[in-house]
């Protein structure tokens, strides 16, 4: 059973019509524009509106490659007015809540934007689907979870959250859970490990070092570089989105998970290679505060709806490099 298969019915309200009609919020963003992407090729009877506030890491340059569809509508708006918000959902099949402000270290510096988007955003979404009766799927984060040395977090782990970032993701997290229980809405959750690819924007860690090796900077990294992480190509992270649209149990959580782990030096160097720099650009700088030592999650839930990871890290790193080297040579930066 999915949202986006067949007509599912829950309950008496929640219903979904076919054509699907989805809703993406953040859609000019990065996973959001992915998602968009793949809704629109791969299904030739849903049509999409993308509802983006189109703030620093959004913009419309992402959805270029649907210029002129008229199965794709943009709407510039911010997930936190539900004077917008109210009649998109409405007018909406299912919801796919991708808006969010992610980056980590901003949020140390002010955390302000990451509460009025990530808690009152999904506040206002929530209370949209839920009033007009329509399914809605939450992207979430694995840092939700915190750090874990060795293991790796499955759906029932607790939520432990260590950075600003995180914790407004969990108290979204937290708000579809109350949504849940409290109204017996059956809001999803997926909660991804870290996405890379293009169209990435250039703070997040691999277009740091990617752009920084381009050209001939040096390559910050934290601490000692022992850091670890997961690494899933963008395309993989929005086809597990779609996966459990399709095939997933309303109101479950799932994790998307199969990524590549690495430290942060060793990709470092690995991007080095790749872009042809000397790896002597890496410089080790200090740590930021609450740094989490390592994500890992468990997937089995989400492969047994018959996903899996298509595209190899070392892959979807050099075309990732390829396609920053393009657009550095364009002129874009």
């Amino acid at each position: 059973m999915g949202f986006l298969r067949d007509p599912v019915f829950l309950g008496d309200r929640v219903q979904v019509s076919s054509p699907s009609r989805v809703l993406v919020t953040g859609g000019a963003g990065f996973i959001g524009s992915h998602v968009v992407d793949l809704l629109l090729e791969a299904r030739p009877d849903t049509r999409v509106t993308v509802l983006d506030a189109l703030t620093y890491a959004g913009t419309e340059a992402n959805l270029r490659d649907h210029e002129g569809s008229d199965r794709l509508r943009f709407v510039q708006g911010d997930v936190g007015d539900q004077a917008v918000v109210d009649p998109l959902v409405s007018a909406a099949d299912l919801v796919i809540h991708a808006a969010a402000e992610t980056h980590v270290d901003r949020s140390i510096a002010d955390s302000a934007a990451f509460v009025r988007t990530n808690v009152e955003g999904t506040r206002s979404i929530l209370e949209a689907c839920r009033r007009a009766g329509r399914p809605l799927m939450h992207v979430s984060t694995d840092e939700v979870y915190g750090s874990t040395p060795q293991r790796s977090f499955d759906e029932s782990s607790p939520l432990r959250p260590n950075s600003p970032y995180a914790a407004t993701k969990a108290a979204a997290d937290l708000l579809c859970r109350a949504y849940r229980v409290t109204y017996g809405f059956p809001v999803t959750i997926v909660r991804g490990t870290n996405a890379f690819g293009p169209r990435q924007y250039r703070e997040k860690a691999i277009p740091t070092f990617v752009l920084a090796a381009l050209e001939g900077r040096p390559l910050p990294v934290y601490g000692d570089g022992s850091n670890r992480r997961q690494w899933l190509h963008v395309r993989d992270f929005a086809r597990g989105v779609i996966t459990v649209a399709e095939q997933g149990e309303p109101g479950e959580t799932y994790n998307i998970g199969g990524g590549y782990e690495i430290a942060n030096i060793d990709l470092a160097k690995e991007i080095c290679r790749l872009a042809g720099a000397p790896p002597s650009l890496i410089q080790l700088v200090p740590d930021r505060p609450g740094h989490d030592f390592r994500y890992a999650l468990e997937w089995s839930r989400l492969a047994a709806l018959g996903w899996q990871p298509e595209v190899a890290f070392e892959e979807g790193l050099a075309q990732t490099v390829a396609w920053f080297r393009e657009w550095l040579s364009a002129g874009v930066a």
